[in-house]
């Protein structure tokens, strides 16, 4: 079952320009230039239920854009969105019953307010029955694990602290569609960790449809099972995440530690340098046209003066940045 279908969705945008100096100004002023900016272009893709999905792309991609549409912020220039068969832009109000949203850079809870206040606050908008209210609140407390400072302001949280609690906030009550928009910026590594092992738990139980937007690799690798790359307002990716590394994982990385240098890095089919310092080359290796074993062996003989040597995939980022250079 599709939860979220987009159809050749497109969004442009009319910019005022500006020339420089006082005449520039005047200029701008009685007779304006305008320039049309394409920030979507024709994108279409479906989200199932359940579903985790990376919605990623280089900065100014369009992501902010398509979110802003999904949750019916902004209305689009042309093409259809469906959210469990509503309309955003038409029926907002009641889509927000089973939308959630975390915004890692805006947060919706009472700055100077306990969450708890907050939480009272929303089950009141969202009417949500008090005996089911409390039962769902004392769930989500346990399984984010916020009962020590579920009564401190906010303003004196830590950050993890504080998108454990938005997401209780988001969660509340119950949206079948979660909308995560950079959720572990700023955190460090245990409480990326820890959130990223609480989404996860709640989409297994709920199975509630998440959408992921994140310059975290990391996150894309861990929460996400599938992924949506887009560049310059366009669709240029969207597969299987595994799909993604069992492509490009049939490159490996070896890195080797010589001892003095001696000769240029070797030049061989299948194989690039990517990364040559003093004492360090990091050679990448395209299994499908020289088998690694063969690599080795080559680059063994060639440099016979070798410290130390490692193998490794090609990171997630790495083919990511390689699918934008592509498009």
């Amino acid at each position: 079952m599709a939860i979220i279908e987009v159809k050749h969705l497109t969004k442009t945008f009319q910019t005022k320009q500006k020339q420089s100096g006082f005449l520039g100004s005047l200029q701008s002023l009685f007779h304006p230039q305008r320039k049309t900016v394409e920030a979507v272009r024709d994108l279409n893709f479906t989200i199932q239920k359940g579903e985790r999905v990376a919605f990623i792309g280089p900065n100014g991609a369009g992501k902010s854009t398509t979110l802003k549409m999904l949750t019916g912020i902004l209305y689009p220039t042309s093409g259809d969105i469906s959210l469990l068969g509503y309309t955003p832009q038409r029926d907002r109000k009641k889509l927000s019953y089973e939308l959630g949203t975390v915004f890692g850079q805006k947060s919706q809870l009472w700055y100077h307010l306990p969450p708890m206040d907050t939480y009272d606050l929303f089950a009141a908008i969202f009417d949500i029955d008090k005996n089911v209210y409390a039962k769902r609140l004392q769930k989500l407390i346990k399984q984010f694990d916020i009962q020590d400072f579920i009564h401190t302001p906010v303003r004196k949280l830590s950050l993890g602290q504080r998108m454990r609690c938005e997401l209780v906030a988001a969660l509340l009550h119950q949206p079948k569609i979660l909308l995560l928009d950079e959720p572990t910026i700023g955190l460090d590594i245990l409480s990326k960790k820890a959130l990223r092992n609480a989404i996860l738990e709640f989409n297994k139980k709920e199975k509630t449809t998440i959408l992921l937007t994140s310059h975290d690799v990391d996150d894309i690798e861990n929460v996400c099972e599938r992924i949506i790359i887009i560049n310059q307002g366009q669709l240029v990716y969207d597969k299987p995440l595994d799909d993604l590394k069992s492509v490009y994982l049939q490159k490996k990385i070896i890195k080797l530690q010589l001892e003095e240098r001696t000769k240029k890095p070797l030049k061989r089919k299948g194989i690039r340098v990517v990364a040559d310092t003093d004492l360090t080359i990091s050679y990448e290796v395209d299994t499908t046209r020289q088998p690694l074993q063969d690599a080795i062996k080559q680059l063994l003989s060639y440099h016979l003066n070798i410290l130390d040597i490692t193998i490794q995939e090609v990171s997630v980022e790495e083919i990511i940045e390689e699918i934008y250079k592509q498009k």
